[in-house]
Protein backbone atom coordinates (compact mmCIF):
# COMPACT_ATOMS: atom_id res chain seq x y z
CA UNK A 1 0.00 0.00 0.00
CA UNK A 2 1.80 3.65 -1.15
CA UNK A 3 0.28 6.66 0.45
CA UNK A 4 -1.42 9.03 -1.52
CA UNK A 5 0.82 12.70 -1.96
CA UNK A 6 -2.32 13.97 -0.84
CA UNK A 7 -2.16 12.10 2.45
CA UNK A 8 1.72 11.91 3.05
CA UNK A 9 4.75 13.38 2.10
CA UNK A 10 5.12 13.43 -1.79
CA UNK A 11 8.29 12.34 -1.33
CA UNK A 12 11.24 11.10 1.56
CA UNK A 13 14.44 12.18 0.39
CA UNK A 14 17.45 10.14 0.65
CA UNK A 15 20.02 13.38 0.65
CA UNK A 16 22.43 11.28 3.69
CA UNK A 17 22.78 7.86 1.62
CA UNK A 18 22.99 9.91 -1.37
CA UNK A 19 25.75 11.89 -0.05
CA UNK A 20 27.53 8.61 2.01
CA UNK A 21 26.19 5.51 0.52
CA UNK A 22 29.37 3.71 2.59
CA UNK A 23 27.45 4.50 5.86
CA UNK A 24 24.01 3.82 5.32
CA UNK A 25 22.74 0.05 4.79
CA UNK A 26 19.74 -0.15 2.45
CA UNK A 27 16.88 -1.67 5.18
CA UNK A 28 13.65 -2.74 5.49
CA UNK A 29 11.38 -2.24 8.59
CA UNK A 30 10.17 -5.65 9.95
CA UNK A 31 5.73 -5.46 9.57
CA UNK A 32 4.50 -5.48 12.85
CA UNK A 33 1.78 -8.08 13.47
CA UNK A 34 -0.79 -6.00 14.99
CA UNK A 35 -0.10 -2.61 14.72
CA UNK A 36 -2.20 0.13 17.07
CA UNK A 37 -1.41 3.73 17.83
CA UNK A 38 -0.65 4.63 21.07
CA UNK A 39 -0.22 8.64 21.32
CA UNK A 40 0.15 10.69 18.18
CA UNK A 41 1.30 14.25 18.59
CA UNK A 42 -1.00 16.16 15.91
CA UNK A 43 0.85 19.40 16.63
CA UNK A 44 3.82 17.86 15.27
CA UNK A 45 2.77 16.52 12.31
CA UNK A 46 1.16 19.38 11.34
CA UNK A 47 3.85 21.48 11.85
CA UNK A 48 5.67 18.46 9.56
CA UNK A 49 3.28 18.84 7.07
CA UNK A 50 1.48 15.19 7.69
CA UNK A 51 -1.96 14.73 7.91
CA UNK A 52 -2.98 13.71 11.71
CA UNK A 53 -6.47 12.29 10.39
CA UNK A 54 -4.57 9.76 7.73
CA UNK A 55 -2.29 9.06 10.03
CA UNK A 56 -4.51 7.29 11.94
CA UNK A 57 -5.91 5.27 9.20
CA UNK A 58 -4.29 1.69 8.40
CA UNK A 59 -2.00 3.26 5.67
CA UNK A 60 -1.19 6.02 7.86
CA UNK A 61 0.05 3.14 10.85
CA UNK A 62 2.01 1.70 7.28
CA UNK A 63 3.82 4.78 6.81
CA UNK A 64 4.46 5.73 10.70
CA UNK A 65 5.53 1.70 10.93
CA UNK A 66 7.90 1.99 8.13
CA UNK A 67 6.05 -0.68 6.13
CA UNK A 68 4.10 1.30 3.58
CA UNK A 69 6.21 4.36 2.39
CA UNK A 70 5.95 6.72 -0.55
CA UNK A 71 7.10 5.50 -3.68
CA UNK A 72 11.22 6.66 -3.93
CA UNK A 73 11.42 6.50 -0.27
CA UNK A 74 15.35 4.48 0.07
CA UNK A 75 15.52 3.79 4.10
CA UNK A 76 18.44 3.04 5.45
CA UNK A 77 20.41 2.02 8.63
CA UNK A 78 23.08 4.37 9.48
CA UNK A 79 26.83 3.33 10.36
CA UNK A 80 28.46 5.36 13.09
CA UNK A 81 31.44 4.54 15.29
CA UNK A 82 32.07 5.63 18.89
CA UNK A 83 32.40 4.19 22.46
CA UNK A 84 29.80 1.43 24.38
CA UNK A 85 29.87 -0.31 27.81
CA UNK A 86 33.51 1.81 27.98
CA UNK A 87 35.12 0.65 24.68
CA UNK A 88 35.64 2.08 21.38
CA UNK A 89 33.35 0.16 18.41
CA UNK A 90 34.51 0.84 15.33
CA UNK A 91 31.33 -0.30 14.00
CA UNK A 92 27.94 0.61 15.90
CA UNK A 93 25.19 2.03 13.96
CA UNK A 94 21.76 1.64 13.88
CA UNK A 95 20.68 -1.69 15.56
CA UNK A 96 17.40 -1.42 16.07
CA UNK A 97 17.05 2.07 14.33
CA UNK A 98 16.20 2.97 11.11
CA UNK A 99 15.88 6.78 8.54
CA UNK A 100 13.12 6.35 6.90
CA UNK A 101 13.79 9.19 4.80
CA UNK A 102 14.10 13.48 4.93
CA UNK A 103 10.50 15.14 4.63
CA UNK A 104 10.51 18.63 4.32
CA UNK A 105 8.17 20.67 6.79
CA UNK A 106 5.31 23.36 5.89
CA UNK A 107 7.85 26.07 7.03
CA UNK A 108 10.78 24.61 4.55
CA UNK A 109 12.99 22.76 6.60
CA UNK A 110 14.09 19.40 6.74
CA UNK A 111 13.74 16.68 9.10
CA UNK A 112 14.95 13.27 9.54
CA UNK A 113 11.95 10.81 10.10
CA UNK A 114 13.67 8.02 12.15
CA UNK A 115 12.01 4.66 14.04
CA UNK A 116 13.36 2.76 16.86
CA UNK A 117 12.74 -0.47 17.45
CA UNK A 118 11.74 -1.64 13.94
CA UNK A 119 13.38 -4.61 13.79
CA UNK A 120 17.11 -6.19 13.89
CA UNK A 121 19.20 -4.58 11.28
CA UNK A 122 22.77 -5.69 10.03
CA UNK A 123 24.27 -3.36 13.03
CA UNK A 124 21.99 -5.31 15.32
CA UNK A 125 25.10 -7.56 17.02
CA UNK A 126 22.62 -9.97 18.30
CA UNK A 127 20.22 -7.64 19.58
CA UNK A 128 16.27 -8.47 18.79
CA UNK A 129 16.17 -5.14 16.91
CA UNK A 130 12.72 -4.58 18.91
CA UNK A 131 11.64 -1.99 21.93
CA UNK A 132 8.96 -2.34 24.67
CA UNK A 133 6.35 0.13 25.05
CA UNK A 134 7.14 1.58 28.09
CA UNK A 135 10.56 2.84 26.72
CA UNK A 136 9.35 4.43 24.15
CA UNK A 137 6.48 5.77 25.88
CA UNK A 138 8.95 7.46 28.52
CA UNK A 139 10.99 8.76 25.37
CA UNK A 140 7.89 10.50 23.81
CA UNK A 141 7.11 11.77 27.53
CA UNK A 142 11.42 13.11 28.03
CA UNK A 143 11.65 14.30 24.57
CA UNK A 144 8.66 16.79 24.83
CA UNK A 145 9.63 17.51 27.72
CA UNK A 146 12.75 18.55 26.80
CA UNK A 147 11.64 20.59 24.22
CA UNK A 148 8.95 22.44 25.76
CA UNK A 149 11.76 23.60 28.48
CA UNK A 150 13.83 24.91 24.98
CA UNK A 151 16.29 22.24 25.07
CA UNK A 152 17.60 21.04 21.83
CA UNK A 153 16.12 17.22 21.23
CA UNK A 154 14.71 14.53 19.03
CA UNK A 155 11.10 14.94 18.85
CA UNK A 156 8.90 12.03 19.22
CA UNK A 157 6.02 11.70 16.63
CA UNK A 158 4.27 9.27 17.45
CA UNK A 159 4.32 5.66 19.45
CA UNK A 160 3.00 2.30 17.84
CA UNK A 161 2.11 -0.52 19.30
CA UNK A 162 3.52 -3.19 17.12
CA UNK A 163 1.50 -6.50 18.41
CA UNK A 164 4.86 -8.21 19.26
CA UNK A 165 5.93 -9.69 22.48
CA UNK A 166 9.53 -8.79 23.10
CA UNK A 167 11.44 -10.57 25.76
CA UNK A 168 13.71 -8.97 27.82
CA UNK A 169 13.38 -9.99 31.73
CA UNK A 170 10.12 -10.41 31.24
CA UNK A 171 7.96 -11.06 27.99
CA UNK A 172 6.68 -7.04 27.25
CA UNK A 173 4.22 -5.34 24.80
CA UNK A 174 6.29 -4.41 22.17
CA UNK A 175 6.43 -0.79 20.04
CA UNK A 176 8.09 1.51 17.84
CA UNK A 177 8.90 5.07 18.15
CA UNK A 178 8.90 7.24 15.53
CA UNK A 179 10.75 10.72 16.06
CA UNK A 180 12.04 13.62 13.96
CA UNK A 181 15.05 15.84 14.32
CA UNK A 182 17.51 17.95 12.01
CA UNK A 183 18.83 15.14 10.89
CA UNK A 184 20.70 12.46 12.84
CA UNK A 185 24.38 12.84 11.90
CA UNK A 186 26.44 12.01 14.96
CA UNK A 187 29.89 12.50 16.12
CA UNK A 188 30.53 8.64 15.47
CA UNK A 189 29.38 9.60 12.37
CA UNK A 190 32.52 11.94 12.00
CA UNK A 191 33.89 9.03 13.91
CA UNK A 192 33.10 6.58 11.81
CA UNK A 193 33.89 8.35 8.64
CA UNK A 194 37.36 9.52 9.53
CA UNK A 195 38.21 5.43 10.59
CA UNK A 196 37.35 4.11 6.95
CA UNK A 197 40.80 5.75 5.89
CA UNK A 198 39.10 7.18 3.20
CA UNK A 199 39.63 10.81 3.20
CA UNK A 200 36.93 11.58 -0.05
CA UNK A 201 34.20 9.56 2.63
CA UNK A 202 35.36 12.16 5.21
CA UNK A 203 35.15 15.36 3.22
CA UNK A 204 31.67 14.64 1.68
CA UNK A 205 30.20 13.66 5.51
CA UNK A 206 31.49 17.16 6.36
CA UNK A 207 30.25 18.77 2.85
CA UNK A 208 26.68 16.77 3.80
CA UNK A 209 26.52 18.30 7.43
CA UNK A 210 27.25 21.90 6.25
CA UNK A 211 24.99 21.79 3.76
CA UNK A 212 22.47 20.69 5.93
CA UNK A 213 23.07 22.39 9.15
CA UNK A 214 25.18 25.02 8.20
CA UNK A 215 25.00 26.28 4.76
CA UNK A 216 26.24 29.68 5.86
CA UNK A 217 29.03 28.40 7.33
CA UNK A 218 31.64 29.74 4.53
CA UNK A 219 30.60 32.22 2.69
CA UNK A 220 34.02 31.98 0.05
CA UNK A 221 32.97 28.34 -0.27
CA UNK A 222 34.98 28.61 -3.30
CA UNK A 223 38.66 29.76 -2.30
CA UNK A 224 38.17 27.63 0.91
CA UNK A 225 39.92 24.10 1.37
CA UNK A 226 37.86 20.97 2.40
CA UNK A 227 40.19 21.41 5.54
CA UNK A 228 38.97 25.10 5.94
CA UNK A 229 35.72 24.10 5.78
CA UNK A 230 36.31 20.73 8.53
CA UNK A 231 37.44 23.67 10.84
CA UNK A 232 34.85 26.00 10.33
CA UNK A 233 32.37 23.06 10.49
CA UNK A 234 34.30 21.69 13.76
CA UNK A 235 34.01 25.33 15.60
CA UNK A 236 30.06 26.03 14.84
CA UNK A 237 29.90 21.89 16.57
CA UNK A 238 31.95 22.81 19.64
CA UNK A 239 30.15 25.94 20.59
CA UNK A 240 26.42 24.16 19.91
CA UNK A 241 27.62 21.70 21.78
CA UNK A 242 29.24 23.93 24.60
CA UNK A 243 25.58 25.38 24.44
CA UNK A 244 24.05 22.23 24.57
CA UNK A 245 25.33 20.85 27.81
CA UNK A 246 25.01 24.52 29.65
CA UNK A 247 21.14 23.96 28.36
CA UNK A 248 21.29 20.21 30.36
CA UNK A 249 22.91 21.61 33.39
CA UNK A 250 20.10 24.31 33.89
Amino acid sequence: MTPTARTAPATLTHRFADAVPEMAVAWRADVPPAPALLVLDDALATELGLDPAFLRTPAGLGFLTGTALPDGAQPVAQAYAGHQFGGYNPRLGDGRALLLGELTARDGATHDLHLKGSGPTPFARGGDGYAAVGPMLREYVVSEAMHALGIPTTRALAVVATGRDVVREQILPGAVLVRTASSHLRVGSVVFANATGDRDVLERLVDHAIERHDPGIDPETAAATPTDRARALLDVVIARQADLIARWML
